[in-house]
């Protein structure tokens, strides 16, 4: 008899992790590493939202919570989705989890039957596969290549739907890409979902306040009230709040679903943790002026990153619209040869080469589901952004036809 779970057959570590961990034991070994693989904010958390959580242990509140969350954060997220998204979630239509993450798993868990599929545009954030295989779904991977801008279009959607097909799982801005739709866009995806009324839709948030330019962001049952009872918006404070460690995401759905969820997440982790939520409180009910300055930060991190890689021998990297990652193309050194003779055969041929010539740590596009790519994290200094794509034009244009 086996010890370990089959299920475990059908997941992959992620490479996200590895990248980083990676950069770790090299810069460990005395190695000079710029590692661009994590997806968090280089940002510190608010002082008032720290102070939030000070005042909390101050008071004691340091107890178990209800599973969905303490009453004065449900109805913070309330408040939020009414005033930034106008969508009317009442606060028992809420729920609270240990991150996204754990929202995500939640709602898999929950609807996942065997033969269910979930439609997953490719490009994706590494999880989401492993997730619905983990609840014993099939993820189904619909290409959204660089020709369309990363971005899933009508025909491709509607191809992809069958009578199994459960969730249609939506991420933007994305991880990877930065891609983010805009509201037409977006109602071009919205009007075939109406005419398959058995697809829910699990639309993935968490970039929302990142976006550049004009750009004005909106989520699909916000463009498509008739979507409302089988949509669940999720949503977190850590990339917006750059709380990625206080670990708090949450989404608002159909009663039902909530329920089944609070069900599962009450045998699983019970609340997410007291002092973080009440710190959330303050993150949504508060100030939020700093959102801007850092979301300016970022756009001028993207416009040296995009602009320093296009200038690279072999690299196309388009410009994104949101998120702080861009996610180019380096088709054009596929079959060129490093100094030693190695052949740039794949994207992960070239991320692990770039790593050991230039201590430039970046994650390989196929990870996300497409390549030839590689994702970079621009969550970190110019000045590191600069002596990185520095590295990678000196690598390019070291590789020999």
């Amino acid at each position: 008899m086996a010890f370990l779970a089959a299920a475990l057959d059908r997941v992959k570590p992620s490479a996200t992790i590895a990248v980083t961990q990676k950069a770790r034991e090299l810069k460990a070994q005395g190695r000079d590493v710029i590692g661009l693989g994590a997806g968090e904010p280089d940002f510190d958390t608010p002082d008032n939202i720290k102070q939030a959580a000070i005042e909390a242990i101050n008071r004691g509140e340091t107890k178990y919570t209800p599973v969905s969350g303490i009453p004065e954060l449900r109805q913070a997220i309330a408040a939020k989705f009414r005033r930034e998204n106008g969508l009317d979630y009442k606060p028992e239509q809420v729920i609270v989890g240990t991150g996204g993450k754990q929202i995500l798993f939640n709602a898999f868990m929950a609807t996942m039957n065997p033969g269910d599929e979930v439609i997953i545009p490719a490009p994706y954030w590494v999880s989401y596969p492993e997730m619905v295989s983990i609840c014993g779904g099939t993820p189904v991977f619909v290409p959204a290549g660089i020709e369309t801008n990363f971005k899933l279009t009508p025909e491709a959607l509607e191809a992809a739907i069958t009578p199994q097909t459960k969730w249609f799982l939506f991420n933007s801005p994305s991880n990877p890409s930065g891609a983010a739709y805009t509201r037409d866009e977006l109602k071009a995806l919205t009007d075939v979902l109406m005419r398959h009324e058995h697809v829910w839709v699990l639309t993935d948030d968490m970039y929302e306040h990142l976006v550049y330019g004009d750009f004005t962001f909106t989520t699909p049952a916000q463009v498509e009230p008739a979507l409302y009872e089988r949509t669940l918006t999720m949503n977190g404070v850590s990339k917006a709040y750059a709380m990625t460690g206080w670990r708090i995401g949450y989404a608002g759905g159909p009663v039902q679903l909530i329920k089944a969820m609070d069900m599962i997440q009450g045998q699983q982790t019970s609340g997410a943790c007291s002092i973080s939520q009440w710190a959330a409180v303050e993150a949504l009910n508060g100030p939020q002026d700093f959102i801007a300055t850092n979301r300016a930060i970022f756009q001028s991190r993207r416009d040296l990153v995009v602009s320093m890689l296009n200038q690279a021998s072999g690299i196309d990297c388009p410009t994104p619209e949101g998120a702080f990652y861009v996610y180019p193309s380096c088709q054009g050194l596929i079959g060129r040869k490093t100094e030693a003779g190695t052949v740039i055969d794949s994207d992960e041929t070239f991320v692990s080469e770039l790593l050991q010539a230039e201590g430039v740590a970046v994650v390989h596009g196929s990870a996300f589901g497409l390549g030839p790519n590689f994702r970079i994290s621009y969550a970190t200094s110019e000045e590191a952004l600069e002596e990185a794509c520095k590295r990678i034009q000196r690598f390019c244009a070291s590789l020999k036809a």
